[in-house]
């Protein structure tokens, strides 16, 4: 599977944080902070487990018939300029998807190279991540990824949604547990996105070959799992103890701001009574 890295305009997404933080591009007039309200306890080994095989046994897209499948990739490669589908000889296919990065919540990756500017994390492939909020530990980093970029990958027909959240997470050097992702599959009807959770077998090709080249019709985009509860068992120490610099670098921000927008209200309503015990004492 092969990824290549091209900027894109950045999308509406309807992702609402439901962690125990926050980022600092969700600022807000109030300077509402978000509070983890879960249990820092593992859950039992057979929970999570019985959770993903639930996951994994869920149906995908069905297979098409083989003149079918004919039919419709001669269809999508008249549709497309280049990138187009190529039918094996053993009635697979092999094709590119487009993957478009939503993370709200800063990922982990190996320790910023020295040699690099600060902030800046480099893959596999050379091409520089420049993160937010980048906090960097004895030997990986906790940053904010872009998210107006989109990932392309070669994959066959045969390729899951696991494989190819598993093969992102390897090509950009991203540390965390692949259950903390997902991968949506997304829709525009009557001026809305709509958003919908792939399960872990399903077959993205197939889904992008059924609904045909225009990205209206279908995209893909990786999001954080959302399973109403944060798990905290799928963080590693040194990721807990990175959130928790984290969060204390917002708090002092959004302090400062707080002091900073309060400060200018009472220098405002100081000079306002001057100006008004100023024009009592010249009144008769």
């Amino acid at each position: 599977m092969t990824v290549n890295t091209e900027p894109t305009p950045s999308m509406t997404s309807s992702n609402s944080m439901s962690s125990g933080y926050c980022s600092l591009d969700d600022e807000s007039e109030d300077f509402t902070f978000f509070t983890a309200k879960t249990s820092f306890f593992r859950k039992p080994k057979h929970s999570v487990k019985k959770s993903e095989a639930k996951e994994e046994e869920e149906g995908g897209a069905k297979d098409l018939p083989e003149e079918d499948v004919r039919t419709r990739i001669e269809e999508y490669n008249s549709r497309v300029s280049e990138n187009g589908m190529k039918l094996a000889s053993d009635g697979s296919y092999t094709g590119f998807i487009k993957v478009h990065l939503r993370l709200s919540r800063p990922v982990t990756v190996p320790a910023v190279d020295a040699t690099s500017p600060v902030g800046v994390v480099r893959g596999l492939d050379g091409a520089p991540f420049e993160g937010q909020d980048c906090v960097q530990g004895e030997d990986r980093t906790s940053f904010y990824l872009p998210c107006d970029c989109v990932k392309q990958l070669h994959i066959s027909s045969m390729t899951t949604t696991r494989e190819v959240i598993q093969g992102l997470l390897k090509k950009f050097m991203v540390l965390d547990n692949p259950r903390k992702f997902a991968l949506y599959r997304q829709t525009h009807r009557d001026g809305q996105d709509l958003f919908q959770k792939l399960p872990l077998c399903e077959r993205p090709l197939l889904l992008r070959l059924i609904a045909g080249p225009d990205p209206e019709q279908l995209s893909f985009v990786l999001k954080e799992n959302e399973t109403g509860e944060v798990e905290w068992h799928a963080f590693s120490v040194p990721e807990l103890q990175n959130f928790l610099v984290i969060l204390d670098k917002e708090e002092s921000e959004r302090v400062r701001a707080v002091e900073c927008k309060y400060t200018v209200y009472r220098r405002k309503l100081q000079q306002a009574l001057q100006q008004q015990q100023q024009q009592q004492q010249l009144d008769p």
